[in-house]
């Protein structure tokens, strides 16, 4: 049986419908580490040895009195996926993954995209706003979109962040409100204590690109911002892209 392993931790999640999700996705042996116990300190053999990889942490941080902290994974972690990559093991990567690791440059470069939770040299603070109904449209022929429908409603949360349209590939976008200022909220506000809000912030406006493939790892990486709570994880068109997601970027066929 082909192996699955899930890394999740550093963002609150409904764990029941999430580990629904997980069982709808095929048959495959899963390993599930939350971080911070597990997530780290023991996935670096795990990580070089899964088929599939599937991201759904927000690691590095710390949270707390209105502040935040951020810090690198460890040199074990960062070779592990190193390796795994080199190896041409790919990986997927949802929803708040996007923020994990701010402390790592070259998993953002990775990724393509990066969230923000506070201003700095890369600019300001990213938006997120939850629970938006949206039609994902489907913008290539790939292994990850084969199958869908041309467009399909969700209703989840969306990010206002940098998105490098130069280092991916395209797969769905979501159209819908706009990706600007005033349809999103302060990710910094929030952390202090000011949630759903964005007075006197401003954010460049964004990508409405949701699922990418990477054009900077050297193996498969996708993305998918879907994947804020349980009605995400039942939609079916959902379930269909991640589950050809990891069946892509392990080397199976979608």
């Amino acid at each position: 049986m082909r192996s699955l392993l899930v890394l999740s931790g550093g963002h609150p999640y409904a764990a029941g419908p999430f580990d629904e999700l997980l069982a709808a996705l095929g048959s495959r042996e899963i390993t599930h580490l939350i971080h911070p116990d597990g997530g780290e300190a023991d996935a670096a053999e795990a990580i070089l040895a899964a088929d599939a990889l599937l991201f759904y942490d927000m690691a590095g941080y710390s949270f707390g009195e209105g502040k935040v902290t951020m810090r690198a994974p460890s040199p074990a972690f960062r070779a592990a996926i190193t390796a795994r990559f080199a190896s041409g093991k790919g990986a997927v990567a949802m929803h708040h993954a996007l923020a994990g690791w701010a402390e790592w440059p070259e998993w953002h470069a990775w990724l393509g995209g990066a969230f923000h939770y506070q201003p700095g040299e890369h600019g300001p603070d990213s938006g997120y706003r939850h629970d938006v109904s949206y039609e994902a449209r489907v913008v290539a022929d790939h292994p990850v979109t084969r199958g869908l429908p041309a467009s399909f409603p969700v209703t989840d949360e969306l990010y206002l962040c940098p998105i490098d349209e130069a280092a991916i590939t395209a797969l769905v976008r979501a159209e819908g409100p706009a990706f600007t200022t005033d349809n999103f909220h302060s990710a910094a506000h929030a952390v202090a204590g000011a949630m759903f809000s964005n007075a006197g912030w401003q954010h460049p406006p964004g990508s409405n690109c949701i699922v990418w493939e990477s054009r900077k790892c050297p193996a498969p990486l996708v993305y998918l911002q879907c994947g804020d709570g349980p009605a995400t994880y039942a939609n079916r068109h959902v379930r269909q892209m991640i589950a050809q997601a990891l069946a892509y970027t392990s080397g199976g066929r979608a």
